[in-house]
């Protein structure tokens, strides 16, 4: 027979993160934007977000909608985050007298290091995922070169220098501040060579559409 006290409650719905929470709302500001959603929509599943009590109801808000193709967007979708145990701790680049290419959906490294000689890597992070907090970029470059792309939405620091090259950066959200959003730390040597940190601008339609979905979303924010 079987008592009721050897039942387990180790199976009861996990309520969702704040860090959760913000990954499923910026999502949906992605959806808005590629006009998978109205403006009524939007802020119907806003609601929802941070009044969903399991993960699976979170979830389920983005479940029913088409699959994003960022790239038609524009390049100008906010930087997405991933829950801090996911993400790896360490990874390396290396283009040697050759080319190297990162980009699609990835996990960017809390730490990670590109190397480029005589030869050119390019770092795309418009679909990646970040851990939040700081994420470093070491760049070790000798006459070659190195691109990296940047989201809107993440805050730059760029500390690298150039022998005979360039170390440049053009990319950065001076207000993205919230201590959940995402800082891209850029260091590093170019001898004979060059390093640009950069961001592709979306067009204005769509930067229309995000503004209006980050309105949205502190609208559910207020008190």
């Amino acid at each position: 027979m079987h008592h009721p006290e050897s039942l387990s409650y180790d199976s009861a719905p996990r309520l969702p993160g704040a860090e959760e929470r913000e990954v499923v709302a910026q999502e949906l500001s992605l959806h808005f934007a590629a006009d998978h959603l109205s403006m009524d929509e939007l802020e119907e599943r806003l609601s929802l977000v941070y009044g969903s009590p399991t993960l699976a109801q979170l979830h389920g808000l983005v479940a029913d909608l088409p699959a994003l193709d960022r790239h038609k967007l524009d390049s100008g979708n906010s930087p997405m985050l991933a829950p801090s145990a996911l993400v790896p701790n360490r990874g390396v680049v290396i283009a040697f007298m050759g080319g190297a290419d990162r980009s699609g959906s990835w996990l960017v490294p809390r730490e990670l290091k590109v190397w480029a000689m005589m030869g050119g890597a390019k770092i795309d992070l418009r679909d990646a995922k970040f851990a939040p907090g700081v994420t470093e970029i070491d760049v070790t470059v000798l006459m070659g070169g190195v691109e990296i792309v940047v989201p809107r939405g993440v805050r730059v620091e760029t500390l690298g220098a150039a022998v005979m090259g360039g170390f440049e950066s053009s990319a950065g959200d001076a207000t993205a501040l919230d201590p959940s959003q995402p800082v891209l730390r850029v260091t590093g040597l170019a001898i004979m060579g060059g390093v640009d940190v950069k961001v592709l601008k979306p067009n204005k339609r769509t930067l229309k559409k995000f503004e209006a979905a980050m309105d949205a979303i502190r609208r559910q924010l207020m008190p």
